[in-house]
C-alpha cells in the first residue's frame, strides 16, 4: 500500500540529506517515524489509563511503584528455575 504526503521543502531536504547519512531510503526513515511517533501515542494513551486507574483505586504513585515491585518480586519467587 503506497501514499503520498507532502512537506515543506526544507524538511524534506532534511530528511532526504538524514536518509542518505544514515544509509536509507526516505520511505525507510518516514516508516521509522511514524512508527515511532505510534510507540509513543500508545504509550501516552496506557500512562493515561494506569493514571485513572489509580486515582480510581486511591493510590499515589508510591504506591503503584511499590506494587509493581512486589508483583515482580512475587513472579521471580514462583518461576521455576
Amino acid at each position: 500500500m503506497s501514499t503520498s504526503i507532502t512537506l515543506p521543502p526544507t524538511m524534506l531536504r532534511e530528511v532526504e540529506q538524514l536518509a542518505r547519512r544514515e544509509g536509507k531510503t526516505v520511505s525507510d526513515l518516514l516508516q521509522e517515524a511514524v512508527r515511532r511517533y505510534l510507540t509513543q501515542a500508545q504509550l501516552r494513551e496506557l500512562q493515561v489509563y494506569g493514571r485513572e486507574q489509580s486515582e480510581r483505586l486511591g493510590l499515589a504513585e508510591e504506591d503503584v511503584e511499590r506494587l509493581i515491585h512486589e508483583y515482580r518480586r512475587e513472579a521471580r519467587e514462583v518461576q521455576p528455575q
